[in-house]
């Protein structure tokens, strides 16, 4: 595919086009004949103006390599107004969300799809797997190739069954940009926040408050390292919108990891209701998931007391 290497070095010069049009109702980058002609309008691409590097100068060279962008008219500015008219940008605009994005959907998407491809294992160790996964997009491309009991093994059969692995293949792909850029990244400025915040919770500084349910497991681990926290946050506590209960959850080792930096104490694991709150001496206590990584109570500030008590275990 793009190899193990490659890849991450390509420009995302096209990406920010690809990120706007995901989230219209109908998708115009759907894959489609090229559409570039003489007739078809010029496509317009722009980039900063002054002095100028060799990214935006390659990125320049390369997009007008695609079809539907040969040709195209460079437009150096970095005028606002004139860069929203434009059909792509390049290294101009503070798009930083875009940047993210790319990386994020490079590592979460495109990675698995080439190293399965290249043969690489997902652990350095030589220990077998504790299970095999089957279910993957790989896996399931793989097994949309013609069945050896098939009668017809001709090329025109081929090809009609590759087709079906595109649109699955690809139907996956837009589905994962439409994840990043409706969900994934908005959420990030709300962690982000609740962060900044986590010291008005508690002097420790190690619990942090929800104040609206996202994807927050997907960017604490980030934000930590960006901003070099320490303390890391132990427990995070959000409402639970299903039974208005509010929710206390360990945060793992690592986003790999099933294991919980502090665990809440291992006797008031299993534990539910007034059972448990004669434990921990608490009102209003719901339950303590018997591994120890998640508990609730039926108050915010019974929470974030359990929370506190469980640092001090």
């Amino acid at each position: 595919m793009f190899g193990a290497v490659g890849a991450r070095g390509l420009s995302c010069f096209s990406f920010r086009h690809l990120i706007i049009r995901s989230q219209t109702t109908t998708p115009r980058f759907a894959l489609q004949p090229s559409c570039f002609s003489t007739s078809t309008p010029k496509k317009r691409v722009g980039t900063h103006n002054g002095s100028f590097h060799c990214d935006e100068a390659l990125a320049c060279f390369m997009i007008r390599l695609a079809d539907n962008f040969s040709g195209a008219e460079i437009v150096r500015t970095r005028d606002p107004k004139v860069l929203e008219t434009l059909d792509a940008v390049v290294d101009v605009g503070g798009d930083s969300y875009v940047h993210r994005l790319y990386l994020s959907i490079y590592k979460n998407f495109v990675v698995a799809v080439d190293a399965v491809d290249n043969g690489m294992n997902q652990f350095d160790s030589d220990e077998p797997p504790t299970y095999v996964n089957n279910t993957s997009l790989s896996s399931r491309v793989v097994r949309l190739n013609l069945d050896w009991t098939e009668p017809d093994q001709s090329s025109e059969k081929e090809n009609e069954v590759f087709e079906c692995a595109m649109r699955l293949a690809g139907s996956e792909f837009l589905e994962s940009i439409r994840f990043h850029a409706k969900s994934w990244l908005p959420a990030r400025s709300i962690v982000e926040e609740c962060l900044a915040s986590r010291y008005q919770v508690d002097a420790s500084g190690e619990i942090m408050v929800m104040n609206r349910s996202c994807h927050w497991k997907l960017h604490i681990f980030d934000l930590e390292k960006e901003l070099g926290m320490f303390p890391p946050i132990k427990y995070v506590l959000y409402k639970d919108d299903r039974t208005e209960n509010w929710r206390i959850q360990a945060v793992a080792v690592s986003p790999d990891d099933f294991r919980s930096r502090k665990p809440l104490p291992v006797n008031w694991r299993g534990l539910e209701n007034d059972k448990l709150s004669d434990v921990v001496g608490i009102a209003g206590c719901a339950f303590v998931h018997a591994s120890g990584f998640t508990g609730g109570n039926r108050s915010y500030e019974g929470a974030l007391e359990m929370a506190r008590a469980s640092l001090r275990a």
